[in-house]
């Protein structure tokens, strides 16, 4: 069984994915658009989503995610309920994947040493996606 994090980007998934390269390195490995989608007489293509994504998938680091531009409907509530953590190749590689993250986000929690971690930081990036960021563990690591 493989479970794989399918996130809704509601409009920005364009600009979501080229965050991700930029800031995470990410490969998109596929994208259809809903213009591409065979027509379908019960469900007419909306107005305005023609260049809009309807499916994506993309690698980050050896983890591969999905994701959609959604409904693109005005007013919709960003994701919820869960966070994406990503662990760094060491503590700098982390700390630089944190901050690149937080730009144009909210940090939830600064980056810090903890009592597991030489660094652990929590953000929310620009399109409402949770992480929680971290140095590999390391044994002896008193905080």
């Amino acid at each position: 069984m493989l479970v794989q994090p399918y996130l809704f980007f509601n409009g920005r998934c364009e600009e979501a994915l080229r965050f991700y390269r930029e800031t995470l390195g990410a490969e998109v490995l596929m994208q259809k658009y809903f213009r591409e989608a065979p027509p379908n007489p019960e469900r007419p293509l909306k107005a305005g989503t023609e260049d809009k994504i309807m499916h994506c998938t993309f690698r980050v680091g050896t983890s591969e995610l999905m994701g959609s531009d959604g409904d693109c409907e005005p007013g919709t509530n960003a994701p919820s309920g869960f966070a994406l953590s990503v662990t760094g190749d060491d503590n700098a590689s982390a700390q630089k994947i944190f901050n690149a993250l937080s730009a144009g986000g909210n940090v939830m929690m600064p980056w810090q040493p903890t009592f597991w971690s030489e660094g652990f930081g929590m953000v929310v990036d620009r399109f409402g996606i949770m992480w929680m960021v971290t140095s590999p563990h390391h044994a002896g690591h008193k905080g």
